[in-house]
């Protein structure tokens, strides 16, 4: 798998057969996504327009409830409430609970048979989130992507590299920390991987 960490809680996730655009709050120029997974509601997870142009373009878009509302009825939006299911190209996406002020935020674990990645998006260290986690990966995920900025109902470093090692993660990244001017020092994590944002890696 290929991640890119482009800012914020927005991640490009390249697989064998479907790429996964999550919380965009832009266009990304030279990307068409097969997927768009929007985890939580507000300016900084995704732009209600850019959404729209994707959707017009019969891309999927994976959101909760309160995205899903603001989108209104289209072909290709999908609601994911938690415990949610979708299939697509021969990966399932797996909704589960986040802890959030958004209340219909959820966290989203990829499975494309081979491998599991977990994507948090922005959510609060919580036993019902890893209850649910360890319900759909009771092996652990082997990548955990998470947000460590410490404001507006999200994680902090610590309670993030806890909570990666709660829920069984092989590996784990933390993101979402940039615009609070904040470091990925403190995120203490055995296989931690610290990505540059819009640089390409493989985990």
């Amino acid at each position: 798998m290929k991640l890119t960490w482009l800012s914020g809680a927005a991640l490009l996730l390249k697989l064998e057969n479907i790429t996964v655009l999550v919380n965009p709050v832009y266009k990304i120029s030279g990307v068409t996504p097969d997927v768009v997974v929007v985890t939580n509601a507000g300016a900084r997870y995704s732009d209600t327009e850019v959404l729209k142009e994707y959707l017009e373009r019969g891309i999927t878009v994976l959101s909760g409830e309160r995205v899903y509302s603001a989108l209104g009825e289209r072909p290709s939006s999908v609601l994911l409430a938690p415990h949610s299911v979708w299939s697509e190209r021969g990966v399932t996406f797996y909704s589960v609970k986040a802890e959030s002020s958004d209340r219909t935020a959820i966290g989203v674990i990829i499975d494309d048979g081979e491998r599991t990645y977990y994507v948090a998006g922005g959510t609060l260290y919580n036993f019902d989130v890893i209850d649910d986690c360890l319900d759909l990966a009771p092996d652990g995920v082997d990548v955990a992507v998470v947000p460590i900025s410490g404001s507006g109902c999200t994680m902090n470093a610590r309670d993030a590299a806890d909570f990666a090692y709660e829920i069984g993660a092989k590996c784990a990244v933390p993101v979402d920390y940039d615009a609070t001017g904040s470091t990925a020092d403190a995120f203490d994590f055995d296989d931690g991987v610290i990505l540059s944002p819009g640089v390409e890696s493989e985990l």
